[in-house]
């Protein structure tokens, strides 16, 4: 009778301590402004669409394998990551050492960063032009680049869901939002 409650104390224990941890990270999606789980989809049709397939060790960091199909023939495959101080961060396999710190959600509105860091054509200044408690706005301006330095770009995070686009459909740790 004794090892019969020890042992059902340690399931009920088990179940508790994994509701948690799941609980927990349901509450880490809502509070992203880029949730990652593999299966999240940010899908504007069947030619443009961005999914998580799979996750990728890149030195001895986890990573997310993010898939693009761009008009139907273009395909993009980036590995992000939102490291210990929330910073998002590209890798790629082949260059584990090389990283791009593509936004900084603790940043604070007209904070600027850079990209990698370089002075090379590559590396963008970045700027938080628009911050609130659920939205987040960034603008690139390639300063290096000859041609493209004072033509910035911008891309703005919404929290719980990732990218602010018209898209036509989300999935977010498995629930779907129809647009």
């Amino acid at each position: 009778m004794i090892k019969t409650f020890k042992f059902l104390s340690i399931v009920l224990m088990s179940l508790f301590i994994l509701y948690c941890q799941s609980n927990k990270e349901q509450h880490a999606a809502a509070d992203s402004f880029l949730p990652m789980q593999i299966g999240n989809l940010w899908y504007m049709n069947a030619q443009s669409y961005t999914e998580i397939q799979d996750t990728v060790r890149i030195n001895k960091k986890l990573f997310y394998k993010f898939y693009s199909l761009v008009g139907g023939d273009a395909v993009s495959t980036v590995y992000l990551r939102i490291d210990e101080q929330n910073k998002l961060i590209e890798g790629y396999p082949d260059s584990p050492l090389k990283t791009y710190t593509r936004a900084d959600f603790n940043a604070k509105m007209g904070d600027k960063f850079f990209t990698t860091g370089e002075k090379d054509e590559n590396d963008n200044e970045v700027t938080v032009v628009q911050k609130t408690d659920t939205e987040m706005t960034f603008s690139f301006d390639p300063i290096y680049h000859p041609n493209l330095k004072g033509h910035p770009s911008q891309v703005k995070y919404i929290k719980g869901k990732g990218w602010a686009e018209k898209f036509k459909k989300l999935k977010i740790d498995g629930v779907v939002y129809q647009n």
